[in-house]
């Protein structure tokens, strides 16, 4: 068998989406599983619209999610004068030829057409026949170059997601392949990559369907071998619609901003449409040792926020607490928070990680550590009664000189209540808002423990 190669060809109009990202995912995946090659290929004929920002938007986010490609990035227009070459030869054996019709003329067919309620759709009038007779050139026009797309029968092939699937040729007229100024169009140039890089299965978004018959007689007049098509159905929103800016479709780097790691929207993206069995949290490495063509859904794969932050939270979890301090004291870092004036991020992110499901979140709850609290008075006034003023008095006593550990700091708070005849929460529920500003926080003595003596007795000395 022929050594695996797929690539991912994003067109650089905009940033790495999601969608993009899955594709590119699982077609570096199906790279690493069969020990194959990933290529990446920047399809930039689209000059109009292509930008320098988009291409790094796009290596920017390749580069986040970890997929490396082999060999790569090849751009297209650096690519010109190999599609000319090719385009010649297609002229010189009659699998494409010259169409001097006008933009007048294909806009007057078009609009018979519609009228005869027909598909739109090019007529063949410079097509070269056998025993037809074409006329002359119109003096000073520039013809565009068609493909002389086979007549009758059907394109066939069997793809790896969507299964069999037949058009007839009748179905698909002579496809421009290169416009009136010389530049050749988007379908060729993808066959001509395609042929020239090897590839043997082209993973990529259903939205191609309909260029693949074209593809596939554009490939077999240049003589080359046909690759795999596995077409990835689409991405839809958590409410059902096409996947928008408000529910998923952002650059992929946001997710970084965000606060996602990047582990975690691996193992979402490849829960989108693809399966193995009942598991939901799997590795990187797990995820390449199972990816197969087999299990990819045929159906739209739906979008869930919730799903994807309860992942990372899993992610989170599972991350040593000094990793997770790195990425929040970055985080802090940003906002001017000095995370060297306080107690080990470490241990601060430690004791919250449980309680957030992004590194943004865990950087809200943990930079109470690290800056003056001022809690909002309503908050206060509502858990600070009266009958437990005199109860945090003698509380900021015994700190003065307790131990300073978290099992003799839980001692005093029980002893506390107890003299004064007070439910636990009378007491820990001021503290919590003195403290931290927050009214749900993880246990308050280990939070007590934490911020350290000298800044207990401050902030009780401010707010009690």
């Amino acid at each position: 068998m022929k050594p695996v190669r797929t690539r991912f060809a994003p067109s650089p109009t905009g940033y790495l989406h999601i969608g993009g990202a899955r594709t590119a995912l699982f077609s570096w995946a199906y790279a690493r599983r069969h020990g194959g090659q990933f290529i990446l290929r920047i399809e930039d004929t689209d000059v109009a619209r292509s930008t320098p920002e988009a291409v790094q938007a796009i290596l920017d986010g390749m580069a986040w999610l970890g997929l490396t490609h082999d060999e790569g990035p090849f751009y297209q227009m650096q690519r010109m004068d190999r599609y000319k070459e090719m385009i010649a030869k297609m002229l010189a054996d009659g699998s494409a030829y010259y169409c001097y019709t006008s933009r007048d003329e294909l806009d007057a067919l078009r609009a018979e057409q519609e009228a005869r309620k027909e598909k739109p759709r090019y007529d063949g009038r410079w097509r070269p026949e056998a025993g037809k007779t074409l006329p002359e050139p119109p003096a000073g026009q520039s013809p565009v170059v068609r493909f002389k797309n086979p007549k009758g029968g059907v394109v066939a092939w069997d793809d790896a997601v969507k299964g069999r699937i037949e058009i007839s040729n009748d179905e698909l007229d002579d496809l421009i392949i290169a416009r009136a100024d010389g530049t050749p169009t988007y379908n060729f140039c993808v066959c001509v990559d395609d042929w020239d890089m090897g590839i043997t299965h082209v993973i990529r978004g259903d939205d191609h369907v309909n260029n693949t018959p074209r593809q596939i007689n554009i490939l077999q007049a240049l003589g080359a071998e046909v690759p795999i098509y596995a077409h990835l159905s689409m991405i839809l929103g958590d409410d059902g619609t096409k996947l928008s800016k408000r529910h998923g479709a952002v650059s992929v780097t946001q997710y970084d901003d965000d606060g996602f790691l990047t582990e975690a929207v691996i193992n979402y993206l490849a829960r989108l449409g693809w399966s193995h069995g009942d598991d939901e949290v799997f590795s990187r490495q797990q995820f390449v040792e199972w990816f197969d063509l087999d299990h990819i859904t045929a159906s739209a794969a739906q979008f869930n926020t919730e799903k994807l932050l309860w992942l990372n939270q899993q992610y989170m979890k599972q991350t040593p607490p000094d990793e997770l301090a790195t990425e929040v004291a970055k985080r802090l870092a940003a906002r001017g928070v000095d995370t060297g004036n306080g107690p080990s991020l470490a241990q601060a992110v430690a004791l919250y990680v449980d309680r957030c499901n992004t590194l943004n979140t865990l950087a809200d709850a943990v930079e109470v550590f690290y800056t003056t609290v001022t809690p909002n008075p309503e908050l206060l006034a509502q858990h600070l009664s009266n009958e437990a003023r005199p109860a945090l008095v003698d509380f900021a006593a015994g700190i003065a000189s307790v131990a300073w550990e978290t099992p003799a700091i839980n001692a005093l708070i029980k002893e506390t209540v107890t003299k004064h005849g007070l439910k636990m929460p009378k007491l820990a529920m001021p503290l919590r808002v003195i403290l931290t500003g927050q009214a749900q926080t993880p246990s308050v003595d280990a939070v007590i423990t934490l911020i350290g003596r000298e800044g207990v007795l401050a902030a009780l000395s401010r707010n009690s």
